[in-house]
């Protein structure tokens, strides 16, 4: 079952007298259970597409059908609903409230839900917490939690109204090494389990943790292959780990 349908997708920016095509007709079809990763260079067009994915833009032209409902023809209203409720984002930066424990961060979603299934937010913020890893960190503060952990919240909160996907945009870009590990392996658990996930980077090391990759240039999808030789991010974490713990065995030794 296709989550995500667009047939011919346009985003057009008028500048002055200059009209930039930003995407210039985009057919994309992602089902139910992909892992998905949009890469491209700057200028590509990989930020407007996700724009358009995460409807926080509309497209000049074209049909994008989320979870079976069009987005083109909806209200301002029926489009923040949709947003709000099919779309799960992860943010580079978290985008974290600095003065709210974890537990309220994952809740924040829940209050802003006009469809009435408010059921117990925080029991479903506990259970979204408790699926990233940080059951034990409910009240710890922002500023008390690494920047994996971090992210994990900001990824127990696009996870709690169980949206149809989650739209990850260089949920790594911010992370060292072990923790963007940590935070693709949490990505490929959280898919293994049946969540659809469309993830935006700029890193092949980063997309090589996906099932797929489409690439785009000058506003196109130019390329769109499965990964064969998929990457367990769990494996790698655990080869870095006993890499590093040996090296730094080594360097007390000395």
């Amino acid at each position: 079952m296709a989550i995500i349908e667009l047939r011919g997708i346009k985003r057009h920016y008028v500048v002055g007298e200059i009209v930039i095509k930003a995407i210039r007709g985009v057919d994309l079809d992602v089902e139910q259970g992909e892992f998905l990763a949009i890469m491209g260079p700057s200028g590509s067009g990989k930020s407007t597409l996700m724009n358009t994915l995460g409807c926080l833009d509309k497209p000049t032209a074209g049909s994008y059908i989320l979870d079976g409902l069009e987005t083109s023809t909806a209200t301002p209203d029926e489009f923040a609903d949709i947003r709000n409720d099919k779309i799960g984002f992860v943010f580079q930066g978290f985008n974290l409230l600095s003065r709210t424990s974890a537990l309220e961060n994952v809740e924040l979603p829940l209050f802003y839900d006009r469809s009435g299934s408010k059921l117990n937010p925080r029991k479903r913020a506990e259970a979204a917490l408790e699926e990233v890893g940080l059951g034990n960190r409910l009240d710890h503060m922002p500023n008390q939690l690494s920047g994996g952990q971090q992210q994990r919240v900001a990824i127990a909160r696009a996870m709690v109204k169980d949206p149809a996907f989650i739209l990850a945009d260089e949920p790594t870009g911010n992370l060292d090494t072990e923790m963007t590990l940590e935070i693709m392996s949490l990505f490929q658990d959280l898919n293994d389990r049946g969540k659809t996930v469309v993830m935006v980077t700029h890193e092949p090391e980063v997309a090589a943790y996906t099932r797929r990759i489409i690439s785009m240039r000058d506003g196109e999808v130019v390329s769109d292959r499965v990964v064969t030789d998929r990457r367990r991010a769990a494996d790698d974490l655990a080869a870095w780990r006993k890499a590093h713990s040996f090296l730094a065995g080594e360097e007390h030794s000395a």
